[in-house]
């Protein structure tokens, strides 16, 4: 089973644990609750000795604190118990295994537990990422190679949609390890479509289609920052309506299949593909990332401008114009930057 960690996964029975909480801990033991100091960190001391807690999804904080006493990590089934119902944030695990510290207490149990830095298989998915990357983070997870290639060559893309790229939305996502490949994209997609619903992609009243739209939040992702989205989405349908092409860099690295540079060479403008925006005009014919909500909100809310052109001519330093010659003199103080090495290594 799969959760995305951006919402909230409530443990089986968590209002009844409350409830009956006193029960069980008359049946076991009553009173004060053994349970170990809590631990700090001094410096020389070696690190303390992990064990793997396998959370399923909709496990009972009753088989949780179980666990954990069973395993050493804290002093008793009930101290753990007690902390669980009396703290929401329970609510809030993930299913995976765990790596937690033998002997603390109750209370740093249920920290660690919440700390998404020791699930094993957590799927941290970036906005902006590509398919091909998300494959490799699920391989290097633990699945087969055939698994993750099986999975998605055989997904049904959603109605209106022809491609899966663009559909796996971009968040953390934790599963118990008996999760199949196909569930953890469909629930990717399910979360995709309802980002896409709030962003207005099925009730907007422009010409485009949720597909379109989706294309659209791809290039807005890949060529900026949060705080110009709305801005390059502008310039999307600017030059759409003037006719001119898009001459985005980001569709020849997706083709090319490259990250990490922000310099293209004039050799790359000419490469033969769909995709390649300075040769063909109009969108791509799909999505050349999986954007994040921000971009699609972008992508169905445009800042309204005359702009036409764009360029980073620094780190942060992003400027719009609707002037050919202005772009132009940007273009050279971009260059300029770049030989500098503003940008970091070429």
């Amino acid at each position: 089973m799969i959760v995305d960690r951006k919402k909230v996964l409530p443990l089986a029975g968590v209002v009844a644990l409350a409830l009956l909480a006193s029960l069980f801990i008359s049946q076991r033991g009553g009173g004060s609750a053994p349970d170990f100091p809590c631990q700090t960190a001094t410096a020389g001391e070696s690190a303390p000795t992990q064990i793997e807690i396998d959370v399923s999804a909709g496990e009972s904080g009753s088989e949780i604190a179980q666990e954990l006493f069973d395993k050493g990590v804290t002093a008793s089934f009930q101290s753990f118990f007690g902390v669980a119902v009396s703290d929401e944030r329970s609510g809030s695990i993930a299913p995976g295994i765990h790596q937690i510290d033998q002997g603390i207490c109750a209370q740093q149990a249920l920290e660690q537990l919440l700390d998404a830095k020791r699930i094993s298989n957590l799927l941290s998915v970036i906005e902006g990422a590509w398919n091909s990357e998300i494959k490799k983070s699920l391989i290097s997870i633990g699945y087969s190679q055939s698994e993750v290639t099986k999975a998605f060559s055989s997904f049904a893309v959603p109605k209106g949609f022809s491609s899966l790229e663009g559909l796996l939305f971009p968040a953390q996502y934790s599963f118990d390890t008996s999760t199949a490949v196909s569930t953890i994209v469909e629930q990717m997609v399910l979360r995709s479509r309802r980002e896409m619903e709030s962003a207005g992609f099925f009730s907007s009243q422009e010409k485009f289609t949720p597909a379109q739209f989706l294309i659209i939040a791809s290039l807005v992702q890949a060529e900026g920052d949060q705080e110009d989205f709305a801005k390059i989405s502008q310039v999307v349908r600017n030059r759409l309506v003037k006719g001119m092409p898009l001459q985005f860099d980001s569709t020849v690295h997706f083709v090319k299949g490259s990250r990490g540079s922000v310099f293209l060479s004039t050799q790359s403008t000419l490469l033969n593909s769909t995709y390649n925006t300075y040769r063909r005009y109009g969108l791509p014919p799909g999505p050349i990332n999986n954007p994040g909500s921000k971009a699609m909100y972008a992508a169905t809310h445009p800042e309204k401008g005359a702009w036409l052109f764009f360029i980073t001519v620094a780190p942060g330093d992003t400027r719009f114009t609707e002037s050919i010659e202005e772009f132009n003199g940007w273009k050279v103080l971009y260059k300029k930057n770049l030989r500098a090495g503003k940008f970091g290594s070429k």
